[in-house]
C-alpha cells in the first residue's frame, strides 16, 4: 500500500511510518519543509507547497493519514486558539483540493479528530452514534475539522476521534507523569472528570486496521474500552510507577497557572470505541492497569 502521512512528524505519526514501514508498506511524508526524494534513513518528503502546486504528486497513493495540527497544549489565547483551528483546516483543505485534481483518487483518508465532540456530560458513554454535543472551545474546533474533512473528495473517510495517548517517550502523558515523579500525584480538581485513553500501540494499530478494513468509515473512537475517571486513572498512575497517589491540585490553582487551557485537565468525555470492536478490532490494552504495566514493566526492564 501506498500511504502518505500529513503530520508524520508528530508523536503519532512517527510510530505510525514506523509501523507502515515495518509491514512494506510504500510511505511519504506532507510537512512544512523538507521535500526531496526517499533517502535510506526516511521516506520521501513532500512539502505542503509542493502539493498546493502539483497535486499529481500524490497520483497512485492508496490511503492519506492526516495527523496534522497545531499542538492544543498552549496558552487560549486568541492567536492560539486560532492557530489550533486554523492549522487543522489548512490541513484538511489542501488535501481536499489535491484529492479532487487526481485522477485516481486514495481509496481512503484517515483524518484525525477529537473525542471532546461528546461533551463533557460523563452519565453515560458516548459512542461513535452518540450526539456532537460539546459547546466548549475543543467541540467547536472538532466540529469545524470534521465538517471540513467530510468535503475530502474520497470513497472512504474515516475520523478517528483520539483520546489520550499514553507512551512514556513523547506527547502529553509524560508531562502528567512529572507530579507522580516528584511524589506529588494526585487527583486533579475533582478527580472525577472522565479521561478517554488508547495506549500508543494500540493507536497504531487502530489507524492500520481502518486502513485497511474497507467497510470501516465515519466517525471511529481511538480509546479503550475502559474509560476511567482522573482519579482512578492517577491511581493506577500511581501503582505502576509506585509512587504515591495522595495530593490533590485543586481547579482554581490549574485554572490560575494555564488559564482556559485548564480545561484539558479539569472536564473530559466518556467515550468507548464500540464500532472498532464491533469490526473485531482486539485491544491489547484494554484496561490501564495492562497499559500502564506494559509501560513502566518495559520502563524498569
Amino acid at each position: 500500500m501506498k500511504v502518505a502521512v500529513a503530520g508524520g512528524t508528530g508523536y503519532v505519526g512517527r510510530l505510525l511510518v514506523a509501523a507502515l514501514k515495518a509491514r512494506g508498506d510504500e510511505v511519504a511524508l506532507i510537512s512544512r519543509s523538507g521535500g526531496g526524494a526517499a533517502s535510506a534513513s526516511g521516506p520521501r518528503r513532500i512539502t505542503w507547497a509542493q502539493l498546493a502546486a502539483s497535486p499529481e504528486v500524490l497520483e497512485g497513493f492508496d490511503a492519506i493519514v492526516n495527523l496534522a495540527g497545531e499542538t492544543i497544549s498552549r496558552r487560549w489565547n486568541k492567536s492560539g486558539k486560532q492557530a489550533i483551528l486554523q492549522s487543522r483546516l489548512d490541513a484538511v483543505d489542501a488535501l481536499a483540493k489535491a484529492a479532487a485534481a487526481l485522477k485516481r483518487k486514495p481509496g481512503v483518508v484517515v483524518n484525525a479528530s477529537g473525542i471532546s465532540v461528546y461533551g463533557t456530560d460523563g452519565s453515560v458513554p458516548h459512542d461513535e452514534n452518540s450526539a456532537a454535543r460539546g459547546t466548549d472551545f475543543l467541540a467547536s474546533v472538532v466540529g469545524q475539522w470534521e465538517a471540513a474533512a467530510d468535503r475530502i473528495p474520497v470513497p472512504r473517510l474515516v475520523k478517528l476521534r483520539i483520546g489520550l495517548v499514553i507512551g512514556l517517550d513523547d506527547g502529553a502523558f509524560p508531562k502528567m507523569l512529572l507530579p507522580y515523579r516528584l511524589f506529588a500525584g494526585g487527583r486533579i480538581g475533582s478527580g472525577k472528570q472522565w479521561m478517554p485513553w488508547i495506549h500508543e500501540e494500540d493507536m497504531v494499530r487502530l489507524i492500520l486496521f481502518c486502513l485497511d478494513r474497507s467497510d470501516i468509515e465515519g466517525p471511529v473512537n481511538a480509546c479503550a474500552p475502559e474509560p476511567l475517571t482522573n482519579d482512578e486513572f492517577g491511581r493506577a498512575v500511581g501503582a505502576a510507577a509506585r509512587k504515591p497517589h495522595w495530593l490533590p491540585l485543586p481547579s482554581f490553582v490549574l485554572k490560575g497557572a494555564l488559564g482556559e487551557m485548564s480545561f484539558l485537565l479539569l472536564e473530559g468525555s466518556r467515550a468507548i470505541p464500540r464500532k472498532a470492536t464491533a469490526h473485531g478490532f482486539s485491544f491489547r490494552y484494554r484496561t490501564a492497569d495492562a497499559a500502564l504495566g506494559q509501560l513502566f514493566g518495559r520502563q524498569r526492564s
